[in-house]
Parts: C-alpha cells; structure tokens; sequence
C-alpha cells in the first residue's frame, strides 16, 4: 500500500498495484517481452534469415564491387590475382622442383590452374568470414537481422568472384587442348557442394573470429598449410605413392582436395576417373551438408552475444 499526502491534509491510500510483488521474468511472460537480441529458436532463424535474402544478395554485391574499387585495374585483379599465383606455383613447383611429373604440360599447367582458381574460392571464404563480425561491429551494434546474413553474403561474394575468374580458367583449359564436352556439366553441382562447404566454414571462423578477433592474424599460415597438403600444386598419389595408402587417402579425402579433383576431372580431358578418390561424390556431398548444417547451429548458438561486450 501507499499513501499520498495532499495539502488539504486529507491522506488518500492508493489502491495496490496488480503487479506489485513480480519479478521482472514474471512481468515478461506477463506482458509478452522478450529480452533484446534474444536468440530465436532455429525454425525461425532460418525463416528470418531466408527474408533477408535481398539484402544478402545486395551486400554480397556490393563488396564484390567495392573489393578492389581503390586499384587502377579495379575487377581485373578478381582475375589477375589467382593467375599470378599460378604463375609462381608454375615456375617454382613446376619448372624447379617438378611437382608435374607424370603429367604433360598440356596437362599439368590446367591442373595447376584449376586447382589455385578451387582453393582460393575455400581460402577467401575462410578468411572473409573469420572477419565477417569483428570487421563489421557498426553494422551488427546498429540493426537487428539475423548475423549469419554477414559470413554467408561473403561466401557469396567469394562464389560470384570466382565465376568471373572461370572465363580465364576456361580460356586455359581449352588453350592447352581439353574443349567442353558432356563432364563440363559437372560444374555446376561441384560449385554448389563447395559453396555449401564453404558457407559452413565461414559461419563456423565468424564464431571464433568474433571471440578471438587475433584469429584473423593465424589463419594465413593455417590456410597455407592447408593448400600444401591438398594437392594444389602436385598429384597427392604420385608424390605419396612411396608413403603408406592411409596416408595418401587422408589427404585425398580432405574437402579441399575433394572439390579441386572433381573439378580437374570435370575441365581436363586427361584427368580421369582413375585420379579420384573412393566414392568421391558421396565424400564431397557429405563435407558439404556436414560443413553447411553443423556450421549454422554452431553459428545460431552464440546469436545473441554477437557485438556485445
């Protein structure tokens, strides 16, 4: 009860509050709030996410085209960049320490090629998405909108880049005398398995990166110890065949080297079936739903600490 004083000097007792006496859970649930930037169960996370498209699709484009907005070449560095890094491979690997043998140059300057335009698609969605929160802050701290649009739209933005990028490796491949033919098709499935791959990946370095901001800073060396042991630059079977056959399988199987033979085998015309590893379609489409799926929920579980702290 509380009484209320007027200067009449008559005391008027105000009637008791009906929410006298709750707690601020109780008054939630009895008013129907919710706490600000609560995580939402995951059936409506994706719902949320999925009305977001637009603006993922608008962001990813935008970053494309600002990326090298600062350079005189501007777009051309989309392509110049992982073809120079081709070029390096190629003298260093190829010409001084003959990571091609067993393979023509014919065969082996597409399978350099192919292989560095693949990975780097993997590399850059790892090393936009450990940045896609951290680097973000203002935009995560200013709206309200699901935060996996952020590592998802850069993973995005990676697959659009390396679509342009594919006219050169197209005009390689049939410059050293592989042409379209049916296994070209391929493609499309390859891109879609390794953009889900990626996209889980980059969901999964945004969680960490966003904790552990420092991580941006070791992902480099991590990544290029990666691309050494994918087979970016030489036959995994060849160089491996004096080591015992676990060991060659392990690398094979890993994803990177996965979506870059099935790739190979898809542009090359040499590069057949007898390069792949065991049930190769089976081991790329299970990395990518495991990547896409266990890397959401990883995602979603941390919503609601995203930009605080």
């Amino acid at each position: 009860m509380s009484e209320t004083t007027h200067d009449v000097g008559v005391v008027v007792t105000a009637p008791p509050s009906p929410d006298e006496g709750l707690t601020a859970a109780q008054l939630a649930a009895k008013y129907g709030l919710a706490v600000s930037g609560a995580r939402p169960a995951l059936r409506e996370y994706v719902r949320q996410l999925w009305g977001r498209r637009h603006f993922i699709m608008a962001f990813s484009r935008a970053k494309l085209a600002s990326q090298y907005s600062q350079a005189k070449l501007g777009q051309l560095w989309q392509v110049a960049t992982p073809l120079l890094n081709a070029a390096v491979y190629f003298m260093i690997f190829g010409l001084l320490l003959n990571a091609g043998r067993g393979m023509s140059k014919e065969v082996y300057i597409p399978f350099l090629v192919t292989g560095v335009f693949v990975f780097m698609f993997t590399q850059s969605s790892v090393m936009t998405g450990v940045r896609a929160i951290s680097g973000n802050l203002g935009l995560v701290r200013a709206l309200h909108f699901p935060r996996a649009s952020l590592p998802i739209s850069f993973a995005l933005q990676q697959l659009q880049q390396l679509l342009y990028s594919m006219l050169v490796l197209f005009v390689v491949v049939i410059g050293f005398g592989s042409y379209p033919d049916a296994s070209w098709a391929l493609i499309v499935p390859i891109l879609v398995l390794q953009f889900c791959f990626n996209s889980g990946l980059a969901l999964i370095f945004a969680r960490a990166g966003a904790k552990t901001p420092d991580l941006a800073q070791l992902m480099p060396f991590v990544m290029r110890t990666w691309m050494y042991a994918s087979g970016v630059m030489f036959s995994i079977p060849v160089f491996l065949a004096d080591k015992p056959q676990w060991v060659a399988n392990v690398l094979q199987w890993n994803p990177a080297a996965i979506y870059m033979d099935l790739m190979r085998f898809a542009l090359i015309e040499e590069y057949g079936a007898e390069n792949l590893p065991a049930h190769v379609w089976a081991v790329a489409g299970g990395w990518a739903v495991l990547f896409a799926i266990g890397g959401f929920v990883y995602f979603w579980q941390a919503e609601e600490r995203y930009g605080r702290g």
